[in-house]
């Protein structure tokens, strides 16, 4: 019982609080299940793939699938054409983002609001109803198999106008004031005070968008048709299993590899933003 009294005044909790810690650990253990497999699959034989009782952990550990990957497939072209993409259109999406978003929290203009309400309805509309006709219009400009054919449609993404808006409606109007005494306009002020100001929407942005853009799948399956200009999502879809043939165990086991691979740099840069997401998410969650 001590042990336990110990551990709540560690970690700041209440005996009200135990129940629900424990079920949040239970639903964390539940959500990391399946990436648990998937690495533990990677690793194994694949004649060790598909057995009939449950094995979390190979039998015989084996690195030969990721060889295979990485000899048999251009997966360094993939990668190079993911992170080329990934980095603009998250750079370009952000930029975008927030020049919007102080624009929509700051700015006085006819249609202010109707705009806003439109950008909220836009999260509505899926891509597979706008996927043919911006396809038909990149093939017509001739931009097809090219990285802008991949990065500018990314570059409107309204997660991000939404989380800058969010913490710019909470920017201290002393700051303006001040700055418009001096003699400051609407740019110098956003690039000079706001956007220095805003690193925890900022670092949040950041994320989401790479994260979106680097598991980005439909689009980039639609837009580019040589092998050299796929990105990594759309190339380890050649891993998967064709089911009923002699390769579907290799299958199988190149595809969690695969995975793996893709699952790497999205979590890396989770885990080292995680603290400023978090703040960037919360930032102006009560005010709308």
């Amino acid at each position: 019982m001590s042990a336990i009294a110990g551990f709540l005044r560690a970690n700041r909790m209440q005996p009200a609080d135990v129940p629900v810690w424990l079920a949040g650990l239970a639903i964390a253990a539940l959500w990391v299940m399946p990436f648990v497999w998937m690495i533990s699959t990677s690793f194994k034989l694949p004649g060790d793939v598909m057995t009939v009782d449950i094995e979390w952990f190979p039998r015989e550990i084996t690195v030969q699938n990721y060889v295979d990957i990485f000899t048999k497939y251009p997966v360094w072209r993939w990668m190079l054409n993911s992170i080329i993409v990934s980095v603009s259109a998250t750079f370009l999406c952000v930029l975008a983002g927030a020049l919007a978003g102080y624009a929509l929290a700051r700015m006085t203009f006819p249609g202010r609001r109707l705009l806003f309400v439109l950008y909220v309805a836009s999260l509505m509309v899926p891509i597979e109803v706008y996927a043919i006709p911006m396809l038909l219009g990149i093939i017509k400009v001739g931009w097809a198999n090219t990285y802008q054919a991949l990065i500018l449609p990314s570059v409107g993404n309204v997660f991000s106008v939404l989380i800058f808006r969010q913490f710019f409606l909470n920017f201290p109007r002393d700051l303006e004031d001040a700055a418009r005494i001096d003699g400051a306009g609407h740019g110098l002020i956003f690039w000079k005070i706001a956007l220095p100001l805003a690193r925890a929407p900022l670092i949040a942005a950041t994320v989401i968008i790479f994260v979106l853009n680097w598991n980005n799948f439909l689009w980039p399956l639609l837009a580019v048709f040589e092998d050299s200009m796929k990105t990594l999502p759309v190339g380890i879809a050649a891993f998967t299993p064709v089911f009923g043939t002699a390769t579907q165990l290799e299958g199988y086991a190149l595809s969690m590899a695969g995975a793996t691979i893709l699952c790497v740099p999205s979590v890396l840069v989770f885990l080292v933003l995680q603290r400023y997401f978090i703040q960037g998410i919360s930032s102006g969650a009560i005010r709308g």
